[in-house]
């Protein structure tokens, strides 16, 4: 769809967030993690914050999400009554309109079921001692690379000299990006946006996902990588061109992770397992029935997004059947990896961890990385990831193997792959 002049960047947020703007509030948090990285953020929310109060003594699950399509299987428990079938009762799901106000409300045992880019609780963990644990996966792939009308970028070296945001330092989405970048001899870089760049410098920048679409069609920024339905939602409303799916570059990727209290689990493990029964049965809802569901979830449908049915259809199922996605290139992989623009499995796949883990470590970021200092990742592997709740479901419900994104042979074993 072309670019549609009437589309204003406050048009494009409501349509995103369902309202008109970002409080001060949230603003003032959000530019600490733009310019002080995940970790000064993540030092303020949790320094000083006891354990949960709440979390071991209520038996309502409670849910906080953001409004992506990474928090699917959450919210479709919900709405097709899984937790209920299970003897839970849960609580209206929370959106919430910002990673920081969650990683709060889940310290402080506001919610005790929610979905994290999958560095957030390797930081909790590990740098603040806070007891979170990955209880699955929430989907795989989902996400994408997206460059704006006003440039002429067809390919990773063309976002030389060139302004890129993305949703965090440490996410899969700055990770997955500054591989494609060395490989296309681009340097990574962190200034301020008026400082001169190279033509092989790319300068990154920390914007919040609703924030994107509106600073693409501003021509703010030059591209963007985040997850979706914001990349469908920027082809629709801001005249952004597809530049490549991360699912296209590394197969079958996680992104966001369900995840809770570790003191929850323990104290509560049938509770934890009726939870987690519930969560995988929306995992396999969603992979069995992506147009209903991105329906049902969009404002036009159950209102658990605020983005319009066509935004959300879009980002869930159009992928290798639009031929100017594998025209341009945005698709190259697809007769390998076998995958589609989003997918839902549940299995935490350790060897992802180790990846992330390890790669962590090579990406350029802003702020405090000593947390990584000497991070053992198949330690983290072991040890940040609860496997027994999930693999009981999985059990339970062996539909689940049916998605695309479940390894062929094995499926608790996978190798990682990465290709441009």
């Amino acid at each position: 769809m072309t670019h549609d002049p009437h589309h204003t960047p406050l048009d494009l947020h409501a349509a995103c967030c369902g309202h008109d703007g970002v409080d001060h509030a949230k603003r003032q948090t959000l530019d600490t993690l733009a310019q002080g990285g995940l970790a000064a953020a993540l030092a303020t929310i949790l320094g000083g914050l006891p354990s949960p109060v709440r979390a071991q003594d209520d038996d309502v699950v409670r849910i906080g999400y953001l409004p992506i399509t990474d928090a699917t299987p959450l919210l479709v428990a919900h709405a097709k009554g899984f937790y209920a079938d299970e003897g839970l009762e849960a609580e209206k799901p929370t959106l919430i309109r910002g990673w920081s106000p969650l990683i709060e409300g889940f310290a402080a045992g506001k919610f005790n079921l929610v979905h994290f880019l999958k560095p957030i609780p390797v930081w909790m963990r590990y740098n603040n001692d806070f007891p979170v644990k990955v209880m699955a996966w929430a989907h795989t792939n989902g996400s994408a690379l997206v460059v704006g009308r006003h440039t002429d970028i067809t390919d990773f070296a063309g976002l030389g000299g060139k302004q890129v945001a993305v949703p965090f330092w440490y996410s899969m989405h700055n990770i997955v990006l500054q591989y494609a970048l060395r490989a296309a001899g681009i340097k990574a870089v962190i200034k301020a946006q008026g400082e001169p760049l190279a033509p092989d410098e790319c300068n990154l920048q920390v914007l919040p996902p609703p924030e994107m679409p509106p600073a693409l069609a501003a021509r703010k920024i030059d591209a963007y990588i985040v997850a979706e339905p914001f990349n469908a939602l920027g082809e629709m409303m801001a005249g952004a061109r597809m530049l490549r799916f991360t699912g296209d570059i590394w197969k079958n990727h996680p992104c966001c992770v369900v995840c809770m209290n570790e003191q929850v689990t323990t104290a509560k493990p049938e509770w934890t397992q009726a939870v987690m029964n519930a969560v995988v049965r929306g995992s396999i809802y969603a992979s069995q029935n992506k147009e209903e569901v991105a329906a049902l979830l969009s404002k036009d449908g159950m209102g658990y997004l605020p983005a319009p049915a066509p935004v959300v259809k879009r980002a869930m199922t159009l992928y290798d059947d639009n031929p100017d996605y594998i025209e341009s290139g945005a698709i190259k992989n697809e007769a390998e990896f076998k995958n589609g623009r989003i997918d839902f499995q549940p299995w935490p796949y350790p060897s992802a961890t180790r990846m992330i883990v390890e790669a962590m470590n090579d990406t350029v970021v802003s702020g405090d990385t000593t947390f990584l200092d000497g991070l053992d990742p198949q330690f983290v592997a072991d040890d940040l990831v609860n496997y027994s709740f999930v693999k009981s479901a999985l059990e339970k419900y062996p539909e689940w193997k049916n998605d695309p994104s479940v390894n062929f042979g094995d499926p608790y074993e996978r190798e990682e792959v990465l290709k441009l």
